[in-house]
């Protein structure tokens, strides 16, 4: 989705110039070098004319582009790299760098991406679709000043693109821009108003200003347009567009309350067929949801107050029009003003692993700070799989209308394949089992918390020693699954809106290693923690390093916190 392709100027009706070639040049030659080719002709004639062997060097070089441009209309982006990779090889170009960085972004592999436009702006001449590329990468890497400025250049060399102009929207948005991105992306709206991908990306925008009326009725233009006229630039992955759509038009329902009209958005989203990163963060976030809206069903809870600028929004304009400015938006240090929630878990009572004194205790003290300087604090001890899961999905419901969202866990930890899980007190491992099912997955609750409005902060002191390693080493090999001693650092902060929102991830140590118990009633972290995190005036990135550098003393160094930030702007828990 907003990237666009460079077509190489390699003569490609040479190609069907060779010599006894010409019975089958007039049928597999145009199939194979159109853009307009359905997909799977594009890829079959392709690799019939490769079968062929009669092209070598730069010729082949063509074909193995067309075929990855194919395969990138399919979503697949591992072959994409393969066919992109051989053409290289063989012929170096700029077309075939942009198509290789594009593939390797919607991959979610960012530096790759970028590395491969850089090599494609060496090759030159400086290319506005590439500086678009690139900045799309940079975007989604957090680096919105150098994406920007990509935009800029883009801008610059292709004044007509809306494109351009939305995605560098986006990235003032996510600085906390909200007039200078709504200015840009209604100029991507007047320049192609047919377009869904920009009236998207204003919905964000109008809700993070609380016009939830506005953010409904973008979101639903664009589910318009993109039924009406499937996306003419090839390079947009496949349902990317109606998947963003529905996913923000759902986020919108659920704010304004109304929870029929999300759970349908929010079904939709997941019938989608997902190629590309941030299609996968948005069914992520939509499946989380929707478990979380079909539960209360089951439990009808009280409906929580609407906000007073969402109980008489402004009528909401033609949504392809360009809107009139919006009220200036808050600074980024306001944000801890707004609604404010916690979730707070200490598990320490294990049953079937190694029992924690001090969880209970951390958990309590982080609590009490948290109640103190305003915050609404869910706070769950000792808690089973049933009984954590419950706490968890209750805390998700109440998240989804705060601006600030803090989460803190004190107890066993461990990383599988990667991925970091909680352990409830419950845990017990037997032969044959599911052991991920019996524990708590990290990435369920990043995705419930996933939002581009919300700023979210996860604290987590676990990690304490590795509880599964003698009941793994009992099972066998055959499970095919190994846990690591320690958390794993997150691969990104979500693939998708989180990067747009502000995450940060603190950890009592660095990723891999131990963390420790403690000597007295609580660990080391979380007592220096509880110590700084109610210190008026102090921004959390602040606070984080007065906890580290206390943290290293206490422990003479065996023990060193550790944090993932994109946080955009200052972030204070405690108000100034």
């Amino acid at each position: 989705m907003r990237r666009l392709l460079l077509i190489p100027c390699l003569l490609v009706a040479v190609l069907w110039s060779a010599p006894g070639f010409a019975q089958t040049r007039a049928q597999l030659g145009p199939l194979c070098t159109t853009d307009t080719t359905p997909a799977d002709q594009m890829i079959d004639a392709c690799t019939k004319i490769i079968a062929l062997k009669v092209f070598s060097g730069e010729k082949l070089a063509t074909i193995h582009f067309w075929r990855a441009v194919g395969w990138n209309k399919k979503g697949n982006y591992p072959q994409v790299i393969t066919d992109a990779t051989e053409a290289l090889r063989l012929k170096p170009s700029t077309a075939v760098y942009n198509l290789r960085g594009s593939a390797y972004y919607d991959k979610g592999e960012y530096d790759i991406a970028i590395a491969d436009f850089n090599d494609a702006l060496r090759m030159g001449p400086p290319s506005g679709i590439i500086f678009h590329n690139r900045g799309n990468a940079y975007r989604s890497k957090g680096d919105y000043t150098k994406a920007i400025a990509d935009y800029d250049a883009a801008i610059k060399a292709l004044p007509k693109s809306a494109f351009s102009y939305q995605n560098r929207g986006a990235s003032k948005q996510a600085l906390g821009d909200l007039d200078g991105a709504l200015a840009d992306i209604n100029e991507a709206v007047r320049i192609d108003p047919s377009l869904p991908q920009p009236l998207i990306s204003r919905a964000v925008i109008w809700r993070a200003k609380g016009d939830i009326a506005r953010a409904i009725a973008d979101t639903s233009e664009a589910i318009r347009l993109a039924k009406a006229k499937a996306p003419v630039n090839i390079m947009t992955p496949p349902g990317s567009v109606l998947i963003s759509a529905y996913t923000q038009r759902g986020l919108a329902y659920e704010a304004k309350g109304d929870a029929a009209h999300a759970k349908d958005d929010y079904a939709s989203v997941l019938e989608g067929v997902a190629s590309d990163a941030g299609s996968k963060a948005n069914q992520a976030t939509a499946k989380v949801r929707l478990a979380l809206l079909k539960e209360a069903d089951a439990a009808p809870r009280k409906t929580a107050e609407v906000p007073a600028a969402e109980s008489s929004p402004a009528p909401a304009p033609p949504a392809a029009s360009v809107a009139a400015p919006a009220p200036p938006a808050a600074p980024a240090q306001a944000a801890a003003t707004g609604r404010r929630v916690a979730l707070v878990i200490g598990n320490g009572a294990y049953a079937h692993v190694k029992a924690l004194p001090n969880p209970p205790n951390d958990a309590r003290a982080i609590a009490k700070s948290l109640r103190d300087i305003g915050f609404a604090v869910s706070e769950g001890l000792d808690l089973d799989r049933d009984a954590m899961q419950t706490k968890i999905n209750n805390f998700l419901r109440e998240a989804a209308r705060s601006q600030i969202a803090v989460v803190y866990y004190a107890g066993h930890g461990v990383q599988i394949d990667g991925r970091n899980y909680l352990v409830p007190v419950d845990i017990a491992f037997k032969a044959g089992g599911r052991m991920t099912e019996a524990m708590v997955d990290m990435d369920t609750i990043m995705a419930g918390l996933d939002d581009q409005i919300r700023t979210n902060i996860l604290i987590l002191d676990a990690c304490r020693n590795n509880p599964m390693a003698p009941q793994l080493a009992s099972t066998g090999p055959s499970r095919g699954i190994e846990a690591g001693s320690g958390l794993a650092a997150p691969a990104t902060l979500g693939s998708g809106s989180t990067l747009g929102a502000g995450t940060l991830i603190a950890f009592a140590t660095a990723p891999g290693q131990v963390a420790l118990d403690g000597e007295g009633a609580n660990s080391p972290f979380s007592a220096a923690l509880s110590r700084h995190v109610g210190t008026p005036g102090l921004e959390v990135q602040q606070m984080l390093t007065r906890v580290r550098a206390e943290v290293v003393a206490a422990t003479k160094g065996k023990q060193v916190p550790w944090s993932n930030s994109s946080l955009l702007g200052e972030v204070y828990l405690a108000e100034k």
